[in-house]
């Protein structure tokens, strides 16, 4: 068995190797006595426990070392070029989709501006992002989509501790509380917070954000990753959280809810059924909500007589 170290790429051979994660943390077995020496054991022989994170998904899990397979880096290009594939194709959509609301849009809210003649203004959104490769990954989606945006890495456990400072600092229209989440593996009561890894800290983190601003239209919260619990943060204040039917989100599903937001304007609400239908099966759910896209007029002009770009 080939040494498998913190920050290492693995796969779990129970689960076919269908996800790949970076492992996070090597712990004795539990139970075992916290000597150097006995942990050297166990990790030989594969019976230390293992803390591991989504390459590409927002999930948390753990497996016995022994359960694990290390990849090697042509494994692991292919896997993230796969991933970056498939992120193209969900940003093109949501682009898509952008174009495709772009007239209803004007005509419900423009009120009498000419069209050649008005500038917009999407929803700015605040992200805070407990893996620190997926606020990379995140910053550059959002540019991608036009989405003025500010993407921070705050570990999940802290979040709550920040937010509302961030709050005051940035003043968004959207605020998105990520990270990696899961359900405890064979759990029977899933309106139990104690079998969530992380979901308490994305609670707490949106209870924050709404004590700063109580209103669900004037800041739109989405909260969450892979297998939280929904119910939970809906009732704590967000307006799309994850997960309603416990599954698995990619690491792009909620800035797709965030820039469907920032994109639909003010006059409009989120269509539901439709939009999140479009989304990985029962990965975010939410409530009625309206958008953040507002039109300025006159359109503005550069000195030279040039059409300044749209922010």
């Amino acid at each position: 068995m080939k040494e498998i170290i913190v920050g290492d790429i693995v796969t779990r051979r129970s689960y076919g190797g269908d996800i790949f994660f970076r492992v996070d943390a090597i712990e004795p077995r539990q139970g075992s006595a916290p000597d150097f020496r006995v942990d050297a054991i166990e990790h030989r022989q594969g019976n230390a426990h293992v803390m591991l994170r989504g390459l590409s998904y927002r999930l948390c899990a753990d497996a016995l070392l022994s359960d694990l397979e290390k990849k090697n880096p042509v494994e692991i290009n292919a896997y993230r070029q796969e991933n970056d594939k498939q992120h193209s194709r969900v940003v093109k959509q949501a682009m898509k989709r952008q174009g495709r609301d772009y007239q209803p849009r004007l005509q419900s809210s423009r009120k009498g501006l000419l069209s050649s003649n008005f500038f917009e203004l999407p929803g700015k959104v605040l992200h805070l992002d407990g893996d620190y490769e997926f606020r990379s990954v995140c910053q550059q989606r959002y540019l991608q989509m036009g989405v003025p945006c500010r993407v921070i890495h705050v570990s999940e456990d802290r979040q709550a501790d920040v937010v509302v400072d961030y709050l005051r600092e940035d003043r968004p229209d959207i605020l998105v509380l990520t990270g990696h989440d899961g359900l405890a593996k064979g759990a029977r009561n899933i309106y139990e917070m104690k079998n969530y890894r992380h979901s308490q800290y994305f609670v707490d983190a949106v209870c924050k954000a709404r004590e700063y601003e109580p209103d669900l239209d004037d800041l739109i919260i989405i909260a969450g990753g892979c297998e939280s619990y929904f119910e939970a943060l809906i009732e704590a204040g967000a307006n799309f959280a994850s997960a309603p039917n416990r599954v698995r989100i990619r690491d792009v599903d909620p800035l797709l809810v965030a820039q469907n937001i920032a994109f639909t304007s003010i006059y409009d609400k989120i269509s539901l059924p439709q939009f999140l239908g479009e989304l990985s099966s029962g990965g975010i759910g939410g409530v009625q909500t309206r958008g953040k896209l507002r039109l300025g007029h006159p359109r503005i002009r550069c000195s030279h007589g040039k059409k300044k770009p749209q922010a």
